[in-house]
């Protein structure tokens, strides 16, 4: 069976990511990062989600961007400002490079590995002003993770970033989860961290908006806290 390392943020996207690579018959390998975010609640979903969709493996990396902050998700002097679903600008909470180096993480965890796969939960359609959602830049991303792992420029194995839902909307994206089976009560989006969801971080005003669109009420505003 082919191996799939998936970026698990214990969000929507990275949740359904992972069991799309599931259904497209991967043995899944998950990687969740604590990266010095300003909660740890994520952290408990993505346990959560991995154990429930049965993966092979999972690992919790520690890297700590709070080192330098840069963003109001990784330096708790700064506020994370109310959310706006038409913002244009680069809001406060995108954290410098982590796409970037998550990725580059998640390749030398596929090499070690030799999983040829690696499934990422971007979109750069319900855009959030983030610049490593984009699939200019995952194209690039995965021209150099072919050129930098032996596996690749070697061996001639190469490594296939997927991003599944660039293209889609979170709506689209929450209706296919429903297909795949994906438990949508045990993700967490809000930035804020907390018993509940804040209701008006842009993550909490776009996961809002994904799911009356989609038709479906969110379980994870019912459940009781991890």
């Amino acid at each position: 069976m082919s191996k799939a390392v998936v970026l698990l943020s214990g969000g929507l996207d990275s949740s359904t990511a992972l069991y799309l690579a599931k259904a497209d018959g991967h043995e899944v390998h998950a990687i969740t990062f604590d990266y010095g975010q300003r909660h740890n609640r994520e952290l408990r979903n993505a346990q959560a989600v991995a154990q429930k969709a049965g993966v092979a493996s999972h690992h919790i990396v520690s890297l700590n961007l709070a080192e330098w902050g840069g963003s109001s998700l990784t330096d708790l002097s700064l506020n994370v400002e109310d959310g706006n679903t038409e913002r244009t600008n680069i809001p406060q909470t995108y954290v410098p490079a982590r796409n970037m180096v998550f990725l580059s993480v998640a390749a030398s965890m596929a090499e070690a590995l030799g999983a040829q796969h690696i499934y990422i939960g971007v979109s750069q359609v319900d855009y959030s002003g983030y610049v490593d959602c984009r699939k200019v830049f995952i194209d690039a991303m995965e021209k150099a993770i072919n050129l930098g792992t032996v596996m690749s420029a070697e061996e001639g194995k190469h490594i296939e970033i997927h991003a599944p839902f660039i293209n889609m909307t979170k709506a689209e994206e929450i209706k296919l989860g429903e297909q795949l089976g994906v438990d949508f009560g045990l993700t967490w989006s809000c930035y804020k961290g907390g018993e509940k969801p804040c209701g008006v971080c842009d993550s909490c005003l776009l996961r809002a908006k994904a799911f009356a669109e989609a038709g479906v009420s969110d379980p994870a505003l019912y459940r009781p806290l991890l």
